[in-house]
């Protein structure tokens, strides 16, 4: 039996969505202030979660919401200016909302809610000379009352409104708070007793209704329960809304043919809520589908039967497609990711009096969902350093003959098979001299060593480095930067920083699409096999034993008249063995350059399944994972980063191999400034 989902946990999941929509508009509105359907999505997202939290419980977050929801009615008639303090009450309010849906039971957090509530009250009276009318239900309006009008509204609700715990009633008590309100129920949809189910609405209402508060107060009512109702709102005479008899639809069903002219609430487009869990049992599933088809694949080949050879083939291009498809649904816009990070510049260039412009591209540029999740927090770290040590303040921005705002660039861009995200500041840049300055007094290089400025940028990311004359509060630019590359290579991938003085940084975050299943070269060496991953691999060389001799044992291969740098696989893994007299170089991209393996033999493509090795394993740095081949032998995904890594410290001199090895690693992690 299908498991009915809990309607409080849908409520969480539509507030927390409203609550993001409620950040976005705010801080849209500080460059807008003059956009009215802006306030009228504020207005509407905190009354939906006002109708919403009240239905189910949520009595505190329904009543401050309904002071937040009645401050911005003023706003919409014009009562009220659209200030810069406002806003900031709104985006307080909005993080007071979160606090309280957080709690166990949807309440506390009062003294932070209080203050806001004082605060918003204080703006009203400021506004109008006088105190904050507390919205009340209005008196019984007569004909005569100026700026009453009369309604007449027929609701049929969707039948499964209260599967989601919605109840109309409570609706009908809002419509009764606006004025002098008539309500005709209608029971003809009613099925025999026999043939009720309980969690199905089968009535519906006409309201006859008279007050002064316009079509838009009546319709936000209904805002939260449009999907699938019918609701039709039209000005009626005066005398017609005596509630004489109004007319029938000729059809018993809730979902009758509407009289011309009315408001009809359009349907949304068709989407379904999967938890997370289900996707990665589904990714899982077809991974081991993958890996069995693969083996069938194997097996078909050996038996050489053609009536097995194109079934087999149809089903190796059903699973293809297949994969592709699950895959293609863990993939999500980076944009959502992007947009949180709009209130933390917001709020930090404030505290740090600052004025900083974040400015996003590539919004609409897909990842995994697993990639995404784990991207955020090096996201944050890195745009609080660019905030606190990259920009510098107005004044010395002036004086160096630059605009008195920052700009911080977060873009992300499609490369082959993975994502470049960026994250380019405007202000001082990382100083390579200071870098190399502090590298040397704590013994990382020699004092008469000249590295090139790119290795200087990467000393940053070694454990505790900081070049920080001052530790403040937010970040260290260059400080914990290891924290950033250890939560980035085990999705792996890799960072980069470009610099220059005085004019900025770029750190670049290089992803891939998907950790489940990728496409890798399948090479081998002696019986070992492994799995280069694809998206890596530029092209293959032969290197013959000659070649080698007239190189005088030096590591590197002429291409197409470019020296390129190769590990011996054989050698670096300790296989036993002879070289063979010809040797295959698979020449894949590391950061910028290239880099050659050898190995015996290119065995061709492979669909690969990524296995973690285990915790037995994890410390071996040069795979990624492992994947199972059709024979059931297990080949290792090469991480070419970390291979590339742990073959140049195993070719440098012992002693500072173990420099490199020891003291960095042990070295004492120093305050970061990072909280």
């Amino acid at each position: 039996m299908t498991q009915q989902p809990n309607p409080v946990d849908t409520f969480l999941q539509e507030a927390e969505e409203l609550l993001e929509q409620i950040e976005q508009v705010t801080l849209g509105l500080e460059e807008n202030p003059d956009d009215n359907e802006a306030v009228n999505q504020l207005f509407r997202a905190f009354h939906t979660i006002k109708g919403s939290g009240a239905m189910f419980g949520f009595d505190e977050v329904s009543g401050f919401t309904h002071r937040v929801e009645a401050v911005l009615g003023r706003v919409r008639d014009g009562a009220l200016p659209l200030s810069r303090e406002l806003m900031e009450l709104i985006l307080a309010s909005r993080d007071h909302v979160k606090n309280l849906l957080s709690a166990p039971t949807g309440g506390g957090m009062c003294e932070s809610g209080d203050r806001i509530v004082a605060a918003l009250r204080g703006l009203c009276r400021d506004s109008e000379g006088k105190p904050e009318a507390r919205p009340a239900a209005p008196e019984p309006a007569s004909a005569a009352a100026p700026g009453v009008a009369a309604w007449r509204i027929r609701f049929h609700p969707n039948p499964d409104l209260m599967v989601s715990g919605t109840n109309p009633e409570w609706l009908l008590d809002e419509l009764r708070a606006l004025g002098t309100c008539e309500i005709t129920c209608h029971f003809d949809a009613v099925p025999p007793l026999a043939e009720i189910q309980p969690d199905r609405c089968y009535l519906w209402w006409d309201i006859g209704l008279r007050t002064d508060a316009g079509r838009d107060a009546i319709r936000d009512i209904f805002i939260f329960v449009e999907e699938g109702s019918r609701i039709e709102i039209e000005a009626a005479p005066e005398a017609a809304v005596a509630m004489a008899p109004v007319e029938q639809p000729q059809t018993a069903s809730p979902v009758a043919k509407p009289a011309a002219g009315p408001r009809v609430a359009q349907p949304k487009d068709s989407t379904v809520r999967v938890p997370s869990e289900k996707l990665d049992r589904l990714v899982n599933l077809v991974g081991e589908l993958v890996m069995n088809q693969s083996r069938l694949t194997a097996a078909a080949a050996r038996a050489d039967s053609p009536e097995l050879a194109a079934p087999v083939e149809e089903i190796e291009r059903l699973v293809a497609e297949l994969r592709d498809n699950v895959l293609g649904i863990r993939m999500m816009p980076i944009g959502r990711t992007f947009s949180r990070f709009k209130r933390l510049v917001h709020d930090l260039s404030a505290e740090l009096h600052k004025e900083i412009d974040l400015i996003t591209e590539g919004a609409e540029t897909e990842l995994d969902k697993t990639v995404l999740d784990q991207l955020g927090d090096p996201l944050v770290h890195l745009i609080r350093n660019s905030i606190d040590h990259g920009i510098e303040p107005p004044e010395e921005r002036a004086s160096a003959g630059k605009p008195a705002r920052g700009t911080i660039r977060l873009s992300a861009v499609h490369t082959g098979s993975n994502v470049v995200v960026s994250i380019a500041d405007d202000g001082r840049g990382l100083d390579a001299a200071a870098i190399r300055a502090r590298a040397i007094e704590r013994g990382l290089i020699g004092a008469e060593a000249s590295p090139p400025e790119k290795e200087i940028f990467n000393l940053i990311f070694l454990p505790g480095f900081s070049t920080a004359k001052q530790v403040t509060e937010v970040s260290g630019r260059g400080v914990g930067m290891d924290v950033v590359r250890r939560q980035i290579e085990p999705l792996r991938g890799s960072v980069s920083i470009a610099s220059a003085p005085g004019r900025g940084a770029t750190i670049s975050l290089t992803l891939p699409l998907t950790l489940a299943i990728i496409d890798g070269l399948l090479v081998e060496v002696e019986r070992d096999q492994f799995i280069v991953p694809m998206s890596l691999v530029t092209e293959n060389v032969e290197l013959h034993a000659a070649m080698r001799r007239r190189n005088n044992g030096r590591n590197v291969i002429a291409v197409r008249g470019e020296l390129v740098p190769y590990i011996d696989m054989r050698e670096l893994f300790g296989i036993a063995g002879d070289a063979l007299e010809i040797e295959k170089v698979v020449i894949v991209r590391h950061e910028d350059a290239r880099v050659g393996l050898v190995v015996d033999r290119v065995i061709g493509t492979h669909q690969t399944v990524i296995q973690s090795l285990g915790r037995f394993y994890r410390d071996v740095e040069v795979a990624s994972g492992a994947t199972i081949m059709g024979d059931g032998a297990v080949a290792l995904i090469l991480d070419v980063s970390r291979l590339v890594h742990f073959a140049d410290r195993r070719s440098r001199p012992p002693a500072i191999r173990r420099r490199f090895s020891g003291e960095v690693a042990s070295a004492p992690a120093e305050a970061n400034g990072v909280n």
